[in-house]
């Protein structure tokens, strides 16, 4: 499938660092974020459907969809667009047999051998997962890089969205190495300004852009 997106917010409450989930989400999409993820290992469920429910609420009213990680039965249960899975998660083959209907399926890549990995088949587009090391997730492989962009980029040629500390300062250079789609999260939910914060990125991205 096409995936257009160009800005991925990957966010939750802590995150937010004391700001309203929603005000942010709602900011960064004014700036420029058109895909949101919503990520929270640690809710229980019934926080973290509660919370998926607002944010689908939110944003299928600006036509933005949403990305549950992992909880796929939330994301079915909430009519999300999709859900994004890492090697600990169900995988993807089993989303597809159990979900169908499932629009967008995202799949982190944490190294090269996964490539071989037939999971990469049902999966709508690939995560590189971390292109720099990042205190947001912990639990890395490797660390990609802009090399690491470059070689999965020759290497396949589903969608590729870089996520793993990635700013205005290195947004540029990521996506001029093979990201089709840049997904953040403290670059946006950590900044005084989550609107103004998403207009730079997305600006950096599209003057980069191959397309």
């Amino acid at each position: 499938m096409a995936f257009p997106h160009k800005l991925y917010l990957v966010t939750n409450e802590l995150a937010c660092k004391g700001k309203k989930l929603l005000d942010v989400v709602a900011a960064a999409v004014k700036g420029g974020v058109d895909i949101v993820q919503f990520r929270d290992k640690h809710a229980t469920e019934e926080v973290f459907t509660n919370t998926a429910t607002e944010l689908q609420s939110l944003l299928s009213k600006n036509n933005i969809p949403l990305i549950i990680n992992d909880r796929w039965q939330v994301a079915q249960y909430i009519h999300a667009y999709g859900v994004h899975v890492g090697n600990s998660d169900l995988s993807p083959t089993a989303i597809r047999a159990a979900w169908p209907q499932c629009n967008c399926l995202g799949y982190s890549i944490e190294y090269e051998e996964q490539l071989n990995n037939t999971e990469i088949i049902p999966s709508d587009y690939l995560g590189i997962s971390p292109v720099f090391n990042t205190s947001t997730k912990v639990d890395t492989v490797r660390e990609w890089g802009l090399d690491g962009i470059r070689w999965m980029r020759k290497a396949t040629t589903k969608p590729l969205v870089a996520i793993g500390n990635i700013n205005l300062t290195n947004v540029a250079d990521v996506i001029k190495a093979g990201a089709d789609c840049v997904a953040v999260v403290s670059a946006i939910c950590s900044a005084d300004d989550p609107e103004k914060a998403a207009a730079m990125l997305r600006n950096e991205i599209e003057k980069n852009s191959r397309s």
